[in-house]
């Protein structure tokens, strides 16, 4: 399918027009949102430029340091900067932290927060990540926020709330959800979403019970997509290579895609009988944080575009690649200028195969011409609190 130029604007001070990956595919019977997500929003402090692990009784000075909105907001703010509409539902702490990431999100990408609350007395999570050697080292603190009360919200959603506007449905219409699967736990919004025709991606974490039992992951069965990375597909599996634990996911789910870190990823579609496998991007990492979710963004982006398997997963390897020569997790996810500015400078750079360059030449109609952003897109800051001057 031939990419569409089209152009949407978000609303939001700090927000620029937005490529539209879906334009040609819009309609008026569209749901309103293209992707729904849900989970903890983190604020994340991250410390980049240490030459090694911080050792016990010893302090540790970092050369870099960022702060942004971390945890689900990563993915979110991943798929609001690649042009899809985007609708979160989180708790927000009525902290500065909560603040901040509601703003952040809200206003600087764009992001529909009306299926999220503001949760008076509630402080919000926070991590602290240390990035050294290409890996990362984390630190959270938080508590489950109180069960929600629909009927009785607090005064600060209520003021965030347009007058006269009610809670909408959740989870709310939209192309696509990501969730997050958690063994022998079931979310009842995820097979909601299916019925109400969502394209349901999931991802999973590590599984601190040991057990490895995909039968454990009952919300699997509503999903288009699984994508775990290489170790996490071989435990559930039972497998010594990703790629056969690939084809074997796909007993379970139509497409499984297997992330392979610096070796890149691997996908198979069952319905369609495509294998796709793209390597890696070199680049100057610079914090990992996040890229994980801004991989899943990217395939989701080019699945509900109506893209060949191996373009999806060529495009989420690029955009995760982009993200890491950033801070932070999600303020570090790229926009399609980034994209085009990257497409730029390696088409110009010397000795660089061509052939590995057509490969992305499917972006062509996406990417802006024009390498000049009116607006830059915001980034990780070492504070959340600069006070302006009068």
């Amino acid at each position: 399918m031939k990419a569409s130029t089209g152009k949407a604007r978000v609303e939001g001070p700090h927000c620029p027009p937005l490529t539209d990956p879906l334009a040609a595919l819009r309609t008026p019977d569209d749901p309103p949102w293209d992707v729904y997500l849900t989970g903890t929003v983190f604020l994340d402090i991250v410390f980049t430029g240490l030459d090694s692990a911080p050792v016990r009784g010893t302090e540790s000075w970092a050369r870099g340091m960022g702060s942004s909105p971390g945890g689900v907001a990563n993915m979110a703010t991943a798929l609001a900067r690649l042009g899809l509409r985007t609708s979160l539902a989180a708790a927000f702490g009525d902290d500065h932290y909560g603040e901040y990431c509601w703003d952040t999100l809200q206003q600087g990408e764009g992001i529909d927060l009306s299926p999220s609350r503001t949760v008076p007395g509630w402080h919000s999570p926070v991590t602290v990540s240390m990035a050294y050697d290409g890996e990362r080292t984390m630190v959270s603190h938080g508590h489950e926020p109180p069960p929600e009360e629909p009927s009785h919200p607090s005064p600060t959603t209520l003021k965030r709330r347009p007058p006269g506007e009610d809670l909408p449905p959740c989870p709310p219409r939209a192309r696509a959800a990501v969730a997050s699967l958690t063994p022998g736990r079931s979310a009842p919004w995820i097979a909601q979403a299916a019925r109400d025709g969502a394209r349901i991606f999931g991802d999973v974490g590590w599984d601190d019970t040991g057990a490895w039992d995909l039968a454990a992951l009952s919300d699997l069965r509503h999903c288009e997509a699984f994508l775990p990375n290489a170790e996490e597909a071989m435990r559930y599996t039972g497998t010594d290579c990703p790629r056969a634990a690939a084809h074997a996911l796909t007993d379970h789910v139509p497409v499984a895609v297997v992330t392979l870190g610096a070796e890149g990823a691997y996908a198979v579609d069952r319905r369609t009988g495509e294998t796709a496998s793209v390597p890696a991007i070199e680049v100057e990492a610079l914090d990992p944080t996040g890229a994980g979710d801004v991989f899943v963004a990217g395939f989701v982006t080019g699945t509900l575009a109506g893209w060949p398997l191996a373009d999806r997963l060529a495009f989420a390897g690029l955009t995760a690649a982009l993200s890491v020569q950033e801070f932070g997790g999600s303020l570090s996810a790229p926009g399609w200028a980034e994209i085009g500015a990257w497409r730029r400078s390696v088409g110009c750079a010397e000795g660089q195969d061509p052939e590995a360059l057509r490969r992305y030449d499917f972006l062509t109609a996406l990417t802006p011409a024009d390498p000049v952003r009116p607006w830059p897109l915001r980034r990780a800051v070492p504070t959340i609190g600069f006070r302006r001057s009068a």
